[in-house]
């Protein structure tokens, strides 16, 4: 797992993709940053991770399309179906390099917060909350990505199928908000919903059910990539 995981890691900075990620996660944080605070003179966190989670959705398929895509496509996924390798330590590699790059520009951009201390008093539990929600909502989305990416050599057509996924999840909230509160399908769609869950944490409130959640919807997608090279291995 750990010579997938560094070369995965290393891949996104022998070509563009990597740099191109950086470069537009970073600028846009500091755009939204800018807007939600220093423009507003707020020191409200929860606006900036909301519309990060957002902006996620459409980015972070960027970071996983071609996961396996470009493994199918370059016809080298057989190599990686006869290494010695377990297929969950394959999977596993390739979305611990992916989630790393998120992980990581994460925590950085939201250093940007440092600089309303001399004017506000930040609240440091409700910044934690949010940044530990985006990095949960991050496992998830690529997750999603990377199974995507395993049904796909097309690396447009896996980046399309993960935002439709990861919209269709983002919906739920929304659908929920249309049921009356009375109706026991609201409390079905509440408690599915990636966006009322994610509203927990940027409160600052830390929920378990809401951490288990996060981890099993992400490593659910996970399984069924596993499963979907089980069976190309066996098939």
């Amino acid at each position: 797992m750990l010579a997938i995981f560094k070369r995965e890691l290393r891949s996104y900075f022998t070509g563009a993709l990597g740099y191109v990620f950086l470069v537009i996660y970073l600028a846009v944080a500091g755009v939204l940053f800018a807007y939600t605070t220093l423009f507003s003179m707020s020191g409200n966190v929860t606006t900036y991770f909301t519309l990060m989670l957002l902006f996620s959705a459409v980015i972070l398929p960027l970071l996983t399309m071609k996961t396996f895509s470009e493994e199918r496509k370059s016809k080298t996924e057989q190599l990686l179906l006869t290494a010695p390798i377990t297929l969950t330590g394959m999977v596993l590699g390739k979305f611990l390099a992916a989630y790393v790059m998120f992980a990581g520009v994460t925590v950085l951009s939201s250093l940007y917060f440092l600089l309303l201390i001399p004017y506000t008093q930040l609240k440091f539990a409700v910044l934690i909350g949010n940044v530990l929600a985006l990095l949960l909502v991050g496992f998830v989305f690529i997750g999603i990505g990377v199974f995507v990416s395993a049904l796909s050599e097309n690396q447009l057509s896996a980046a399309i199928g993960t935002i439709a996924i990861i919209l269709g999840f983002l919906a739920i909230g929304l659908l929920g908000s249309l049921v009356p509160s009375n109706f026991w399908l609201r409390y079905v769609l509440d408690a599915l919903s990636i966006f009322r869950r994610f509203q927990t944490f940027t409160a600052g409130y830390f929920d378990l059910s809401t951490l288990v959640y996060y981890l099993s919807v992400g490593s659910v997608f996970l399984w069924l990539t596993v499963r979907v090279y089980d069976r190309r291995r066996n098939g």
